[in-house]
């Protein structure tokens, strides 16, 4: 058996496709650009000890890392779907 998604059935796949590559773009970018700020006040809050904004900072360095993960986890898990779906 030969089973693999009919990309073509859908009308404008070729821009869905970039579309979602866009996106996946700019979640990277400002998952990247929110652990650069959330490291740097966390690093500045803990020094000069106010520790309430050193909790919401080290809060947001665990989002952007987990959002920068999902977004990869996301695009890897599609992948491995479509090559088992190949596969059947």
């Amino acid at each position: 058996m030969d089973i693999f998604p009919d990309f073509g059935a859908v009308g404008a796949a070729t821009q869905l496709r970039s579309i979602i590559g866009a996106l996946m773009t700019y979640v990277l970018i400002f998952a990247v650009l929110m652990l650069i700020v959330s490291a740097v006040t966390w690093a500045l809050a803990s020094v000069n000890g106010h520790v309430q904004t050193a909790t919401r900072a080290r809060i947001g360095v665990w989002i952007a890392l987990g959002s920068s993960a999902l977004a990869g986890f996301g695009v890897a898990w599609v992948n491995y779907l479509l090559r088992l779906g190949a596969s059947l």
